[in-house]
């Protein structure tokens, strides 16, 4: 795919896409459609060469003449914390509309992003309308769960990625670290965390650990209402113990610079920042496309078969629906990380967590039947005061 093709965004939030392809090499002519105001101001400061333009419901009939539409679509309707309408959901909906446009222009290569749980609510209704779609139109099509843990940054964030194009196969671009040799991905994971996420405003139906890692960045949030992920420090201090990321290190743990966001309104840069697409898997997909001509067929068949379910991925083979569970990771080893998550908080600031929201915290997981480790109560116990 040639470097300079034109590329259109949708739904483009803080240009976690556009981002993600100019680290890859894309430098082709951008249209972006962003209908909220924050938004627009950090794109409008982040993409001056880009058009800029507020409704996806106005767009043109040939689409700007992109080669490549992007789109990581609402997923207000989709997710288990959201209203679960699926695509008849005025928000998540939205992305039936983009998808007729494509039906009529034919770009030729389309990627959306959505939550996981688009393969699971209503058995599977949103991948296999948006699909379907696809196919009619003359699409062959990929679809992956990948994690950004596993792609240099400290946040575990699955999300469903859909390729697609008129001509090429999109599968030797979504699934081509199948092809390579086994990395030392394991060697990484194995080393000692100096850190670990939760999310404190859990506690009574999980917790949302993670190892040396934050659970997933919302975005169900603003800057004003302290509901992000927090991070416990095992060898600090014991005032020290429980911290809170700075929206910089929130910024960095989605692969963007430390500022991004500063255009927009403080109120808002932690809703912008938890709505985003994590920039290095994004980055990973481009380099991808840009190298198309180099890349093999990928053998699927001991990963995926014919089926009704839809798995954790999938594809479309001679007409016929195949799925699986390639890993949301790379099999050639996890990317290595600029910092672990304890220096980025050091350098990028944090906010320690109130001994009321460890208080409570603390109080609903001794009561709960989750499991947790007993070092970790021990210092919630000393930190909060019980």
């Amino acid at each position: 795919m040639y470097l300079d093709a034109p590329v259109l965004s949708l739904f483009g939030g803080i240009g976690g896409f556009e981002r993600g392809l100019n680290k890859a090499g894309f430098n082709g002519e951008t249209h972006i459609y962003e209908n909220w105001s924050p938004a627009r101001d950090v794109l409008q400061t982040r993409f001056p060469g880009a058009a800029l333009h507020s409704d996806v419901r106005d767009l043109p009939v040939n689409l700007h003449n992109a080669h490549l539409v992007v789109a990581g679509f609402p997923c207000t309707d989709l997710s288990q914390a959201g209203l679960q309408a699926g695509l008849d959901g005025s928000a998540s909906g939205l992305i039936l509309g983009v998808l007729e446009r494509v039906r009529v222009a034919k770009p030729e290569w389309v990627l959306l992003e959505n939550v996981p749980n688009m393969l699971r609510l209503k058995q599977g209704n949103a991948i296999r309308v948006i699909t379907n779609i696809l196919t009619d139109a003359g699409y062959s099509w990929s679809y992956r769960i990948l994690d950004a843990q596993y792609f240099g940054v400290a946040q575990r964030r699955k999300r469903v990625f859909i390729l697609a194009s008129r001509h090429h196969d999109p599968s030797r671009v979504l699934f081509r670290d199948l092809n390579e040799s086994p990395g030392r991905g394991a060697k990484l994971a194995a080393r000692r965390p100096d850190a670990h996420g939760f999310y404190w405003s859990e506690g009574n139906r999980g917790v949302g650990w993670g190892v040396g890692v934050v659970p997933t960045i919302k975005g169900s949030t603003t800057a004003g209402i302290p509901t992000s992920p927090a991070v416990w420090l095992r060898g600090a201090e014991t005032a020290q113990k429980f911290q809170t990321p700075s929206i910089e290190a929130l910024e960095i743990l989605q692969g963007f610079a430390a500022g991004w966001t500063k255009a927009a309104p403080a109120r808002d840069r932690w809703k912008l920042v938890g709505n985003a697409v994590a920039v290095p898997v994004v980055r990973w997909l481009g380099e991808g496309l840009s190298a198309y001509d180099q890349l093999m067929p990928v053998d699927l068949s001991s990963w995926m078969t014919p089926g009704e379910s839809w798995n954790w991925s999938g594809t479309i083979v001679a007409g016929q629906r195949v799925s699986g569970k390639v890993p949301d990771a790379l099999v050639t080893g996890a990317m290595q990380r600029r910092m672990s998550l304890a220096s980025l908080l050091k350098e990028r600031g944090s906010h320690a967590l109130s001994q009321k929201a460890a208080r409570g915290f603390t109080t609903r997981l001794q009561r709960s039947n989750l499991s947790y480790e007993p070092d970790f109560m021990t210092d919630l116990v000393s930190y909060s005061g019980l």
